[in-house]
Formats: C-alpha cells, sequence, structure tokens
C-alpha cells in the first residue's frame, strides 16, 4: 500500500495553496482532484489585499499582478440610459505597512492556473481525475480509497488527510461533521463567462429593477481575457438553461429590448445563497478547509480568500509537526480558524442582506472586507505581547550593504523570522542556531536591517523581541529573549545550540 505524510482532497486554490505550503518544506504529499482536465470558469475573481500579501511570500504575486486588475467602476442603465455610475472599492495607495491595499479582479481559472504553475516549479504534481471515495482513520493515520481516471480503486495510507473537496465535501460529510446554516432555494444567481462586442471594457454594467434593484443583469469584463462575468437573476417560477439563448433572453428582458449581443458561453453554474459552516474543522488526523469547512454568499468576495488562508495557516503546521515539533501545534489550527471563518461568514451575510434590503451603500466595500484586519489574539500561539496575533506589517528598510529593500522580503520564505530590535543586541544569545527555519535579524545601525526611515520601530517599536510565524503573523512581542526562545520551541525550534551572532 503507498504511503505518504499528507493527503489533499481538492485542488482548487484552497488545496493548491496547501500543496505549495508543503512542497517548498520537502514535506511528500498525494494532491488528488476529481477534475480530469484544467481549470474552467472565472468563479470567485477577487483576490483581497491580504490574499496578495500571502501570495507574495508563495512566489506568485508577479504572475498575478501580470494579468489581474482593480476593479473597474460600475455603470448602472435604466433600458440604455444610465442611471448612476460608482465603484464598489474606491483604489487606495500603498503605505509603508500596507503594499497592496486594493482588491484585484482575476477570474478564478486564472488563480488556479498561476498556483498550479507554482506548484509544478516546486516539483509538486495534481493527479487529475482522481476522486476521494472513501476513508477511515484510526491512531496511526489515514487509509484512503482513491478511483482514478480509469476507474479503478486504490488505497493509500496517509498521516493526515485535509479535505479541501469543496461545499459538498465528502470528506466532511463521511466524518459526520454537521455543516449548519442555510440555503436559500429561492435566491437564484446564474453565472457564466460569455463574450460580446457591444459594451466597453472599461465597465462593469448593471441593468436592474428601479423599484427594488433586484438585479436584471451584469456583464463584468474579466481581466487578461475577452470575456465577461455574466450574472442573472432568473424568474423563481423558471427552470434556468444553462445554454446562451437563455442567457440572452434574460439579458434583453433585463434592458427592456435587444442592443447587446452575446456570442460565446464558455462555462456556466447556477447559485443558490448559502450560507453554513463546519462545527469543527479537525477531526482526529483529518482538517477540513475552504469550501469544505464554510461556504458564503458572494457579496464581498470572502470565500475563496477565507479558503487560501485556511490552507496557509494549517501548512506550516502541518509541516512542522511532521517534522518533530509538538502534535499540540495542530490543534491550534481549528482554534485560529474556526473563529476567523465564523467572522468573515458574519461579514459576508451582513453584506448580503444589505443588498436584500436595497440600501444605498450596498454595493460598498470597506476596510473590514480586505481582511488586514483579521487576528489571533487570545489564542495560545498568540499569548506574549499586546501585539501578538496580528498580522505582522510591512517597512521599507535597508540591508546593512546599503541596498533598499522591504521587511517582506525578509519575511518571504517558509522560516520563521525573529527581529531583535535596537538596544538587544545580546538577545541572539538565546536563539535558534543551526536551524535554517529559524531567521534571526537585527534591526538597528549596525544590524542586519537599517531602518533609517523609522518604517520598523513604528511598526513594531524601537526595543525587544518580535517573533513572526511563517504565516506573516507576530507570533511574540517581548523584552525577555529567554521568553522568545521559550516561544520558538513551541513551534518546533528548540535552542540547540547558542550564538552571539545573528543568522
Amino acid at each position: 500500500m503507498e504511503r505518504i505524510p499528507v493527503l489533499i482532497a481538492g485542488a482548487g486554490p484552497t488545496g493548491l495553496t496547501l500543496a505549495i505550503e508543503l512542497a517548498r518544506r520537502g514535506i511528500p504529499f498525494l494532491l488528488a482532484d476529481r477534475r480530469a482536465g484544467d481549470p474552467i470558469g472565472s468563479r470567485g475573481k477577487g483576490l483581497q489585499p491580504r490574499t496578495l500579501e500571502v501570495f507574495d511570500d508563495l512566489g506568485v504575486l508577479d504572475a498575478v499582478l501580470d494579468t489581474g486588475a482593480p476593479y473597474p467602476p460600475m455603470r448602472a442603465y435604466a433600458g440604455g440610459a444610465v442611471v448612476w455610475e460608482g465603484r464598489m472599492h474606491e483604489p487606495a495607495d500603498p503605505t509603508p505597512d500596507v503594499p497592496h491595499p486594493s482588491l484585484l479582479m482575476l477570474p478564478q481559472w486564472r488563480t488556479e492556473q498561476v498556483l498550479r504553475d507554482r506548484l509544478r516549479e516546486l516539483g509538486g504534481r495534481i493527479e487529475a481525475g482522481t476522486e476521494l471515495t472513501a476513508f477511515e482513520q484510526d491512531a496511526g493515520g489515514v487509509t484512503v480509497t482513491l478511483r482514478g481516471p480509469d476507474g479503478a480503486a486504490r488505497r493509500t495510507r496517509a498521516e493526515y488527510l485535509v479535505g479541501a473537496d469543496g461545499g459538498h465535501s465528502l470528506v466532511r460529510t463521511t466524518l459526520g461533521v454537521p455543516f449548519a446554516g442555510d440555503t436559500f432555494e429561492s435566491e437564484r444567481l446564474l453565472i457564466g463567462d460569455v463574450t460580446t462586442g457591444d459594451v466597453d471594457r472599461v465597465h462593469w454594467h448593471i441593468w436592474s429593477e428601479p423599484a427594488t434593484q433586484r438585479l436584471g443583469a451584469g456583464l463584468c469584463p474579466l481581466p487578461g481575457t475577452d470575456a465577461y462575468q455574466f450574472t442573472a437573476q432568473p424568474p423563481e417560477d423558471e427552470t434556468p438553461e444553462m445554454s446562451l439563448a437563455y442567457f440572452q433572453r434574460l439579458l434583453d428582458d433585463a434592458r427592456g429590448g435587444p442592443g447587446v449581443t452575446l456570442t460565446s458561453l464558455t462555462w456556466s453554474s447556477l447559485y443558490r445563497v448559502n450560507i453554513r459552516m463546519a462545527e469543527r474543522f479537525r477531526v482526529g488526523r483529518v482538517f477540513l478547509a475552504g469550501d469544505a469547512a464554510h461556504v458564503h454568499s458572494p457579496a464581498g468576495g470572502q470565500g475563496l480568500n477565507t479558503g487560501v488562508q485556511d490552507a496557509y495557516n494549517l501548512g506550516w503546521k502541518l509541516a512542522g509537526v511532521l517534522a518533530g515539533a509538538p502534535e499540540a501545534l495542530l490543534d491550534t489550527y481549528e482554534e485560529e480558524r474556526l473563529p476567523v471563518a465564523a467572522g468573515v461568514l458574519g461579514l459576508s451575510t451582513a453584506l448580503l442582506d444589505k443588498g436584500r434590503r436595497g440600501d444605498a451603500d450596498a454595493h460598498e466595500r470597506g476596510e473590514e472586507t480586505t481582511q488586514l484586519l483579521l487576528s489571533y489574539r487570545g489564542g495560545s500561539l498568540a499569548d506574549i505581547g499586546a501585539r501578538a496575533g496580528d498580522r505582522a506589517p510591512d517597512a521599507p528598510c535597508r540591508t546593512a550593504d546599503g541596498r533598499p529593500g522591504r521587511l517582506f522580503d525578509v519575511l518571504r520564505g517558509p522560516h520563521v523570522t525573529v527581529l531583535v530590535l535596537d538596544g538587544d543586541g545580546g538577545a541572539t544569545a538565546f536563539l535558534p542556531a543551526g536551524d535554517p527555519l529559524v531567521r534571526v535579524r537585527t534591526v538597528g545601525a549596525a544590524g542586519d536591517l537599517v531602518d533609517d526611515g523609522g518604517h520598523i520601530r513604528a511598526a513594531y517599536g524601537d526595543k525587544g523581541v518580535v517573533v513572526i510565524r511563517p504565516d506573516g503573523y507576530i507570533g511574540a512581542v517581548t523584552g525577555d529573549p529567554a521568553e522568545a526562545a521559550g516561544y520558538l520551541a513551541r513551534l518546533g525550534h528548540p535552542r540547540r545550540a547558542l550564538t552571539a551572532q545573528a543568522r
């Protein structure tokens, strides 16, 4: 029987992010996806600022920025007349601590393609057309049954199983984990990727009922393509058809007549408003992530982004435990991510309700949707220092030899970063030496990082030791280097040797 440390079911954005996290740490895995072909469909098209920071760390940000674009301004019509123009997200300028402050639009198939390319660069691969059909776990691992493209079944033994297999997750169902919430069968949204030459690609075009603000139809240009994402609410008494002719009829009805001709339909889906969350994210050696753990309304663009960050949180912890870190580290996945998912679910539901009521500001999105404010404060990995658990801010700085850079350049990679701030040069004597996954950087006039702009001091203070986790969150802020060393030991990095020099 084949044996593997981690088996991931589902190669959407969540499963791909987790696979990349394991691949760059040298952890073998099997990534099984029941889809046989390349990803298709625009689906979740919004990438939040925090996700862009995650993608920077994973090494895919440049590819995302090459084809992504800011959200276009919205233009609403009554028939053929423009009745309103505005934006869902106001563009923001980068700041020293937030280099990517604005939401980026990219069709989901392209996001998945970028992640797949990165996984291949790291030597990983996807077993396409391979579906998980059953599993059972015991104290030592999980025995999984897979069905391959030829229909043949095989059994594989994994130390851990991660279900990233979507809202209808077989992993969650097999575990018997309740998926509490609501599905609103009467609230349906028809989505498809279409082409037309009859509207500009500068605006997001929307036709709605003036009295109720109920969406009639929308055409949003998808960057890096010649396609638009078509959206429409079909009549409640109709069974929608997944055909170009049916989409055209809905558009004509919304416009009050012909005038915009759809020329192709390459992908379509009927979405029912579904708001649910799993009661647990971990059962023994099995974990749930992404849509398998929580499904959202599309309002606010939170679903894909939350799934990516589930995987980003879980990946380094799985790798750490497989390398010898305490098993308790894995308990912090559910501890940290379940409350975050609940909060994000509440936010997207509140935005959906504003749209239902027809609030004047229902289309607007604020800082709360960027996911930059999400925190793990108060958790068992965030109990040293007032800022522990918060996102680690970026900061322009320069290296000791004068090269300009940013703190995010220092954080990029699978390691823990320890910042030793001015006045604590002796702190390095208490920190791990010879551990490639712990990098100590001194900040000061004679340090590894020179903060002549004061941006590191503004973000982190001017004395003490700051431990930044591999997922870019502050783990500990302390004036006691021994306390920082103790925190590192909890992450699986004991002090194996002493050094007076920064590594």
